[in-house]
């Protein structure tokens, strides 16, 4: 093979290479660019986390089908830890399922443009007005005051 047929992007290769985000976007800057401080806060926040085999071992999925619940917002990772990795929190799973209602909360919050940390941040945050923290009435099925308040953001 010559070097010209060599740089032919087959179309595998090239929707492979399409999914991989550029270095400006936020998808990408969401694991890069996240302080120390404020993983120290997220994890006060959140406290237990999963990494991703974890979160494929409870689901009883391939790790590449928790990768594509995260590209499809039924899950918000962030990278954390010496080596980073990725991470869930534990509270994303009941009884071995993603909860109910969370990939509409995070596609409300993402519209109101908050990154995957300001996502993680408001969900595990306690709200006065709700009372508790939001990711808690999700878990008991209560999403309508928790939409209400991150579509409130916007204003």
């Amino acid at each position: 093979m010559s070097g010209e047929e060599d740089s032919v992007l087959t179309p595998q290769v090239y929707a492979r290479l399409s999914r991989v985000p550029a270095r400006d976007t936020l998808e990408y800057a969401e694991g890069v660019n996240i302080s120390e401080d404020d993983i120290s806060r997220l994890d006060s926040l959140v406290g237990q986390w999963l990494t991703l085999p974890d979160v494929a071992e409870i689901l009883d999925i391939s790790v590449t089908k928790v990768q594509r619940l995260i590209e499809d917002c039924h899950l918000v990772q962030v990278r954390r830890g010496t080596p980073k990795v990725r991470s869930v929190p534990a509270d994303f799973l009941l009884e071995g399922e993603v909860i109910a209602h969370l990939r509409g909360t995070i596609m409300v919050l993402r519209d109101q443009h908050l990154s995957d940390y300001e996502i993680l941040e408001w969900l595990f945050t306690s709200d006065d007005s709700l009372p508790g923290r939001p990711i808690d009435h999700l878990r008991r099925g209560q999403r309508g005051e928790v939409r209400r308040r991150a579509q409130s953001l916007g204003l």
